[in-house]
């Protein structure tokens, strides 16, 4: 960590301790990870009393931000505000990126002993479901594939660049459920597939398919990680497991496949 990181957390923890609504604060983000640059902001979430986070939640003040927290210019504090029952749903039913958000958190200050053991039951990779998630990524992987070679010869750019971003997340997608890694959303995607076993320059086939996306593309990135494992594939085939898991996902009332 920074010195000026170690400052602005110093400022936050001193806001937090004068503030009975607050309960505890946890460091995340790049800075827990040790992941930060030196112009990176300060993530943490700030736990609240179930009464202020209602008050909060009631006219949507459910932001913690400051800039003056320490000699950085441009290094600022940025939380979240949330309650016990927040955590507590995260930790028992939370999508992969709402988990993420929790890898290598720390707990920098808490009134109640617990939090730090509710902590640990977050950034967990959900195993029970593995099989059937890695079933989804591939239904998915085949299906915007296709989706290229159609936007190909429709000669239709937004098609084609929609695709060729979809089977890059579900490429690897796949291959972070292969090694049970959570999926830490859209930002730090390619930071943590080169982290995971994948086959060789996978990061560079992903990165040229996005750049140039053409069917050439899409099988070269997609080729290595079909043989890359024995995937298990959905029964019913990658069409009908597209349709129910996307086009009808709407019935379940399920979180959208980027959020799963």
């Amino acid at each position: 960590m920074h010195d000026h990181h170690r400052e602005a957390l110093a400022a936050v923890l001193a806001d937090v301790r004068e503030d009975s609504a607050f309960e505890a604060c946890i460091l995340t983000g790049s800075v827990a990870r040790g992941w930060a640059r030196p112009d990176s902001d300060l993530d943490v979430v700030l736990l609240a009393t179930d009464e202020a986070y209602e008050r909060r939640r009631e006219t949507w003040d459910l932001q913690y931000y400051r800039e003056d927290v320490c000699d950085r210019v441009g290094v600022y504090a940025d939380g979240k505000i949330v309650d016990r029952a927040f955590l507590e749903a995260v930790a028992e039913r939370g999508s992969e990126p709402a988990r993420a958000a929790f890898l290598e958190a720390s707990v920098e200050y808490a009134v109640d002993p617990s939090v730090p053991d509710l902590l640990e039951r977050i950034p967990v990779y959900p195993e029970g479901e593995r099989t059937d998630r890695i079933e989804t990524f591939y239904a998915q992987f085949q299906a915007y594939r296709w989706f290229l070679d159609e936007a190909a010869d429709r000669e239709d750019p937004y098609l084609r660049s929609y695709a060729a971003t979809q089977l890059a997340l579900f490429g690897a997608r796949l291959l972070l459920a292969a090694d049970s890694t959570l999926f830490p959303y859209h930002k730090w995607l390619s930071r943590t597939l080169a982290e995971v076993p994948t086959p060789e320059g996978t990061l560079e086939r992903m990165e040229h398919l996005v750049e140039e996306p053409t069917p050439a593309t899409a099988d070269a990135f997609a080729e290595p990680i079909e043989a890359f494992r024995e995937w298990e594939t959905p029964d019913a085939g990658w069409p009908v497991r597209f349709m129910v898991d996307r086009e009808w996902q709407w019935r379940r009332g399920d979180p959208a496949l980027e959020e799963l």
